[in-house]
């Protein structure tokens, strides 16, 4: 039930790029491939990247680049395997050690062009063309994947070998999916500001967002410590993560970061993960949401573990908290509504006429008021448009007006029947004003029939008769109140002497008004039970 309040509130979703912008469903192209050693070619490169790549259990682009050779077979063949060093979000690489038909050792690595050049021995002779064929990716949309190779002439797989080459770079295209740029254009009209969460390099993010609709105003993961920062740039770094379209070249610290920034700033934040190193920040988060494939610590650091891929399942999940949340607003304004119109409507008439309302009557108009409310859990309702919130003040005064103006209403009624004769003037119809079990009829169905309908109006953002209740809670009404009818008709006598007879005396000795509350006590304690439960 928290995790459905905070995500109707929601306003800042922090999301992650890979897999949820994007379809994860990497691609090389071959032609772009850059080679920086002259002793190989770009097969070459590809079967050593190949080689530090995983045959199963494979990531995304483990599947890219072994899928690049004839047979996946051949990124083992002919060498035997001894160790592998697995892809970690610190280290950004994998890595084999292996020996060849030879009996000679070597070692091959893949991941982050970064953190491949920084173990390289040509990194300051080849750092220029490098970065600049890398940004050249960047801006075509592309990741960029480097591969090194070295040789381990004391051959133990502890032993930490020789220098690395730097061997070349592939191209890594990961298409957006089909509905993320619709998907981020209705999160914005629903008041959720998305945020782009990605370890890729900043140019990479600019233009997915710009092919997206989110913006490219985005920064380095460097500006969140202060530096690295546009000259010109004078916004506090609070202020600066408030106003960031996203964050490019991001570590899971930095995420615990984010989002602690955010909700100093009053914000309401969800976050996507689905790392062993994204639980701090899942856990952090107002809405931790953990991604599809992701590992247990961050499905237990989450309130929302999803299922399916993509951030359209994010964005319905708003629209059904949202949902939800506005059917337990409807039934906590009908229930301050009630609750005010009840007791505050029979006090008068006990004060004003000493008039004392069958109590049992008050349990038969609870539990036909049950009976309907409950109904609004299948209703259909609007979703508010914008991040919604408990609004206590706004909630109690609305259920404070709507209740004193019914009570007054049923107090007019009845003064209305006794004192006067605007119904037999108006309506022609006889006056009852002398027929204490009429009388109490009709205030009955007066109270019943308009406790009943005023679900109708609690349920509406504007006009009640502009939307349409759903078929449930329609049948659910009009059973009530030919129950409403049908049982005053037939069974009036006998419930006057169950009432009388069994809480009217009890009474005689009590102050009016305490007798009312009395009445009412029993009512207000059921009630809530019934509605509580079913949502």
């Amino acid at each position: 039930m928290t995790a459905i309040e905070e995500m109707a509130g929601m306003d800042v979703l922090c999301s992650d790029k890979t897999g949820t912008l994007t379809l994860n469903r990497l691609t090389v192209d071959r032609n772009l491939i850059e080679v920086f050693n002259k002793d190989m070619d770009k097969d070459m490169i590809v079967l050593l990247a190949a080689r530090a790549s995983r045959l199963e259990n494979q990531d995304a682009i483990d599947a890219a680049i072994v899928n690049m050779l004839a047979d996946p077979k051949e990124a083992r063949e002919n060498i035997r395997e001894v160790h592998f060093l697995p892809f970690n979000p610190v280290d950004k690489r994998t890595a084999i050690t292996y020996i060849d038909s030879d009996g000679n050792w070597y070692r091959a690595s893949k991941g982050a062009p970064e953190q491949i050049l920084n173990m390289s021995k040509e990194k300051n002779e080849i750092s220029g063309k490098v970065h600049a064929i890398i940004e050249k990716f960047a801006e075509r949309g592309l990741r960029s994947l480097g591969v090194a190779f070295q040789e381990v002439p004391e051959k133990t797989r502890e032993s930490p070998g020789g220098p690395w080459t730097f061997c070349g770079l592939l191209p890594l295209f990961d298409p957006p999916r089909h509905d993320s740029a619709e998907t981020i254009r209705r999160a914005l009209n629903l008041g959720v500001n998305v945020k782009m969460i990605t370890g890729d390099q900043l140019a990479i993010a600019k233009e997915t967002g710009r092919r997206l609709g989110m913006g490219t105003n985005m920064y380095p993961s460097s500006t969140l410590l202060g530096r690295d920062r546009d000259e010109n740039e004078a916004l506090p770094v609070d202020e600066l993560i408030e106003k960031a379209d996203g964050f490019a070249g991001v570590f899971p610290e930095h995420k615990y970061e984010i989002v602690k920034i955010l909700q100093e700033k009053k914000h309401v934040v969800g976050m996507t993960g689905d790392g062993v190193n994204d639980a701090p920040a899942l856990k952090k988060a107002d809405i931790g949401i953990a991604v599809a494939d992701s590992t247990d610590a961050a499905r237990s650091a989450s309130d929302i573990v999803l299922t399916e891929p993509g951030l359209s399942v994010i964005i319905s999940a708003v629209l059904t908290s949202r949902a939800i949340f506005q059917r337990m607003k409807n039934y906590t304004i009908y229930a301050v509504s009630i609750t005010i119109r009840i007791v505050l409507g029979f006090a008068l008439l006990a004060l004003i006429w000493e008039y004392d309302f069958p109590p049992f009557m008050v349990l038969i108009i609870a539990i036909l008021n049950d009976g309907t409310i409950m109904t609004i859990s299948q209703d259909r309702v609007k979703p508010s448009p914008r991040p919604d919130s408990w609004k206590l003040e706004e909630i109690f005064a609305t259920g404070i007006v709507i209740g004193t103006y019914l009570a007054l209403v049923t107090v007019l009624f009845y003064w209305l029947v006794i004192d006067t004769n605007f119904f037999e003037t108006h309506f022609h119809v006889r006056s009852i004003s002398g027929n204490t079990e009429e009388v109490s009829s009709a205030v009955y169905l007066q109270v019943s029939i308009i406790s009943q309908a005023l679900i109708f109006v609690t349920r509406s953002q504007s006009w009640s008769f502009l939307e349409r209740p759903g078929i449930l809670l329609m049948c659910a009404f009009v059973v009530a109140q030919l129950v409403s009818c049908t049982q005053r008709k037939l069974l009036n006598g006998l419930y006057l002497s169950i009432a009388y007879s069994t809480f009217r005396k009890s009474c005689l000795k009590m102050p009016k008004f305490l007798c009312v509350l009395s009445q009412t006590s029993l009512w207000n304690k059921m009630r809530p039970v019934g509605v509580i439960i079913h949502f």
